[in-house]
């Protein structure tokens, strides 16, 4: 997830939960089959923020490396 472009809509495919962080932000919603949208990165580039079931939420590009995913066409297809 860290190298998506503002606008970008994307599905977690899989996720390694080895990090408790992690496991806090699945508690969130961030879990497999979740739909988020890339809104922005900080100017540094971190963190990172998306949109994930109307919120938004900020997530250090070390933590969304640990979130593997797939991008959504415009209307949620795979693209």
């Amino acid at each position: 997830m860290s190298d998506l472009k503002p606008g970008d809509r994307v599905r977690i495919d899989t996720i390694d939960t080895a990090d408790p962080a992690v496991q806090r932000l699945m508690v969130l919603g961030l879990v497999e089959g979740a739909e988020l949208k890339f809104l922005r990165s900080s100017l540094g580039g971190d963190p990172l923020e998306f949109r994930i079931y109307g919120a938004s939420i900020s997530l250090r590009r070390a933590q969304a490396q640990h979130f593997h995913v797939s991008q959504l066409g415009a209307h949620g297809n795979p693209g």
